[in-house]
């Protein structure tokens, strides 16, 4: 990534700063486009990444916040939001709804705001680290943050 900020990244900067988050955005010598990837450059456990995967719940964008050690069972999902159908999004569907690739989805700085599921597992971790917008990018955060600055609901979601 240029020295320059990408100004996905820039949005997501600037909503931390609003949401007053003390982690600040580290970019990765290399994309870590997947938990494994991510955990192994960031030296911690893939339990502590947080997986930030856009679902369309019946047309609708649903973010789950997830711990890179689970996979999301859509079935569980839709029942605890209320939908017929939560399948995985397209590429174009989550750029529609949160201007942002995915493997670097943030949890914040979408055009509008996104219904949310945070992860319960990852409250078993002090440090949290989650996509800030591009595939080269993380911050630090806490299970509780992410539950504070996405207005998310704790959730079981494996």
């Amino acid at each position: 990534m240029a020295e320059k900020l990408h100004p996905n990244v820039v949005r997501v900067q600037e909503a931390l700063r609003a949401h007053e988050v003390e982690g600040r955005v580290v970019v990765l010598d290399e994309a870590a486009p997947t938990a494994a990837t991510a955990a192994a450059q960031l030296g911690c456990e893939v339990g502590a990444i947080a997986n930030s995967l856009i679902f369309d719940a019946d047309g609708a964008p649903l973010l789950v916040l997830t711990s890179g050690a689970h996979r999301v069972n859509t079935d569980l999902i839709a029942r605890l939001v209320g939908a017929a159908k939560v399948r995985r999004a397209t590429p174009e569907f989550v750029r529609e709804h949160t201007g942002q690739p995915i493997g670097g989805v943030a949890p914040v700085g979408h055009p509008a705001p996104v219904r949310t599921l945070v992860d319960a597992w990852l409250g078993k971790h002090d440090v949290v680290w989650a996509a800030a917008g591009h595939p080269h990018t993380v911050f630090p955060t806490s299970y509780e943050e992410l539950l504070r600055i996405t207005g998310g609901t704790a959730a079981e979601v494996e």
